[in-house]
């Protein structure tokens, strides 16, 4: 029996929403670092999140426009994993360390085990 509330949502969904959400803060962090002036620093705190957020809603959002599972998978790989790179150019080693186990733990528990999303099918019209 899969833990899951009536809402059809787990714990792992939980902390699924906190990863993006920390995962879209800090390629806002480290797109601010890019560049030498503030106009720089401005359009890359704006732009690179930006980008990662259309790219998951076009291709990994479980609503996704664009229903293809390999670029989901692609596009959670992309932001999910510069997410945690981006910790380490961010972060103190310890907490970046801290942000890539839970990506990574996240996402694998998001596909196999007691959390996993088997009802993976796009809905229907």
């Amino acid at each position: 029996m899969t833990p899951r509330s009536v809402a059809g949502v787990n714990a792992n969904d939980v902390v699924a929403f906190g990863v993006e959400v920390l995962a879209v803060v800090l390629l806002a962090v480290w797109g601010a670092t890019l560049g030498a002036t503030t106009a720089a620093h401005v359009l890359g705190g704006v732009l690179v999140p930006a980008a990662a957020v259309i790219l998951w809603g076009l291709f990994a959002a479980p609503r996704a426009v664009v229903q293809v599972p390999v670029l989901g998978v692609l596009t959670k790989v992309v932001v999910l994993g510069g997410a945690a790179l981006a910790g380490f150019a961010v972060l103190p080693l310890p907490w970046a360390v801290v942000v890539a186990v839970v990506v990574a733990v996240n996402t694998v528990l998001t596909w196999f085990g007691p959390f996993a999303r088997r009802d993976a099918a796009p809905p229907s019209a």
